[in-house]
């Protein structure tokens, strides 16, 4: 399985200022994702970038977690990605971070498809960038699954790495949104569009649905 981690990547601001999440708390809470993520057997897939993501990596990475794929816009020309290099070429123990990665041409083409990259979405925090991310998810996979008219085209047209299929997952971690929840709007679309919602409220209860998934 393989799960595409979606999150804030100003931890400070996003989590202690607006969150107001004691950073004892917080770090707690990373560590138990983290765990379960290791021993799901599950792979990563994050942008090479600061934030929650990369931080539940690093400690995913620590408990002998499986593979961590960086999903990089490598051909951008509009921005770039000097500013992601540091954390592309990361090491741990004298190894490279990331196993390996996936070229998602542009940052456009990126945002539309970062979350289906996974067989699950884990979204961690909902600011401009990650909402922009899951919604795009959310549109995108209602195009490639034949729901709009007119329109037919298949993941693997969009691009070879989209792993969203038929039963798409979408976790959403309630401790780290303000009102726990997504939008009644947000909801609304996610079941019209057949894509399994799933609120986790801690570690254990993300171990719960893992295994859920596996077993299916």
């Amino acid at each position: 399985m393989r799960i595409s981690l979606i999150g804030p990547g100003d931890i400070e601001f996003h989590y202690q200022n607006l969150l107001k999440l004691d950073r004892l708390k917080f770090d707690f809470e990373l560590e138990g994702i983290a765990k379960v993520l290791a021993e799901s057997g599950s792979d990563l897939v994050l942008l090479p970038d600061k934030g929650v993501s990369l931080n539940i990596a690093r400690i995913y990475k620590e408990k002998k977690g499986k593979n961590v794929i960086g999903a990089v816009p490598l051909a951008d020309k509009t921005f770039g990605i000097k500013h992601l290099e540091p954390y592309i070429n990361m090491k741990l123990n004298e190894k490279p971070f990331f196993d390996y990665f996936i070229n998602t041409d542009n940052w456009f083409l990126h945002d539309l498809i970062k979350g289906l990259l996974g067989d699950v979405l884990f979204y961690l925090g909902d600011s401009p960038g990650t909402s922009g991310e899951l919604n795009y998810a959310i549109y995108l996979y209602k195009l490639l699954n034949g729901k709009k008219e007119g329109v037919e085209v298949s993941g693997k047209y969009v691009h070879p790495e989209i792993r969203a299929g038929k039963k798409f997952t979408i976790f959403v971690y309630s401790p780290f949104l303000i009102n726990k929840k997504l939008s009644k709007e947000s909801e609304e679309y996610i079941q019209k569009f057949d894509i399994n919602l799933v609120y986790i409220n801690s570690s254990a209860q993300l171990k719960q649905e893992l295994n859920k998934i596996s077993n299916n």
